[in-house]
C-alpha cells in the first residue's frame, strides 16, 4: 500500500507533535499503512542539532571561551542567536538527501516525519521556501495545531510531569517561548485555509492544519483525531502526485 514519503510534522513547541510520534509508533505496520498512510517510520528533527550546538558551548566554556549559541540555566539551555533556526534548515537541506534521496529503496515502504517548530514572523515561509525542491516534491505537511497560550500551559506542565521522576527533566525556557514563540506564521502562510496546496520553492506542497484541542490522552480520540488529519491529507498528496 502507497503511504507518504515525507510527513512534515509543524507546530508550536509542546503542540502534541511528539505525541502524535509516540502513538504512531505503538501502530503495527498493517494499521500505520491503511489507517494513516505512514509506512515504516523514521524521523528527522531539528532539536538533535540544537543540542549538539548547546554542548558544543559547554566544551568552548571548558577551554575558557564564550558560549556562541546558546545560554545555560542548570538543565536547561536557551538560544542565543535565532539565526541557528536559518543554520537548521540548511542541515535538512544537507542530511535528508544525504541519507534518505540517495537511498530509494527507503521510499518502498518508508516515510520519513520531518519535524520542526518556527515561531515569530515569516518563519514557516521561509523555511519551507529555502528546503530543497527535492525534498518538497515528495512530501505533505500536517501542522499540529494550539493557540499559544495552550502551548505555554502544555510545555510548563509537561516540565513539571518529568521532574517528578527526573532531576534532569528540561523544557523550552520561557525566555524562548517569550522570544521565538510568542506566535507563528501558519494561518497567515496559509491565508487561515485549514488545508489546501502551498507553493514552496515552486513546488506545490499539500497541507492540513490539525486541531489538538482539547488535549486528549484517550488512544481512541487521538486515532479519531488523526486519521482525520491523514485521510484528507492523503488525497491532496494523491492529487498532486
Amino acid at each position: 500500500m502507497k503511504t507518504f514519503d515525507h510527513l512534515f510534522l509543524l507546530g508550536l513547541p509542546a503542540s502534541g507533535k511528539s505525541e502524535f510520534i509516540d502513538f504512531m509508533k505503538k501502530q503495527s505496520p498493517e494499521e500505520l499503512a491503511e489507517n494513516f498512510h505512514i509506512g515504516h517510520l523514521e524521523e528527522m528533527d531539528d532539536f538533535v542539532w540544537l543540542w549538539e550546538k548547546c554542548i558544543e558551548d559547554d566544551l568552548w566554556e571548558e577551554v575558557g571561551k564564550g558560549r556562541l549559541f546558546s545560554k545555560k540555566d542548570g538543565a536547561n539551555y536557551s538560544i542565543a542567536d535565532g539565526d541557528l533556526y536559518k543554520f537548521f534548515t540548511e542541515c535538512f537541506n544537507r542530511e535528508i538527501p544525504k541519507t534518505y534521496l540517495a537511498r530509494p529503496e527507503f521510499y518502498r515502504d518508508g516515510t520519513l516525519i520531518i519535524e520542526f517548530s518556527r515561531g515569530g514572523d515569516n518563519t514557516y515561509d521561509y523555511t519551507l521556501n529555502r528546503l530543497d525542491p527535492r525534498i518538497l516534491k515528495r512530501g505533505a505537511v500536517l501542522y499540529v495545531s494550539v493557540t499559544p497560550e495552550e502551548s505555554r500551559r502544555r510545555n510548563e506542565a509537561r516540565y513539571q510531569e518529568k521532574l517528578a521522576h527526573s532531576i534532569l527533566a528540561h523544557k523550552t525556557p520561557d525566555d524562548v517561548m517569550d522570544k521565538f514563540y510568542p506566535f507563528d506564521d501558519w494561518a497567515k502562510f496559509t491565508k487561515d485555509e485549514t488545508s489546501g496546496v502551498l507553493t514552496c520553492n515552486g513546488v506545490e506542497l499539500p497541507f492540513f492544519t490539525m486541531n489538538n484541542e482539547p488535549e486528549s490522552k484517550d488512544v481512541e480520540v487521538l486515532a479519531g483525531r488523526y486519521s482525520k488529519a491523514l485521510d484528507t491529507l492523503w488525497e491532496l498528496y494523491n492529487k498532486r502526485s
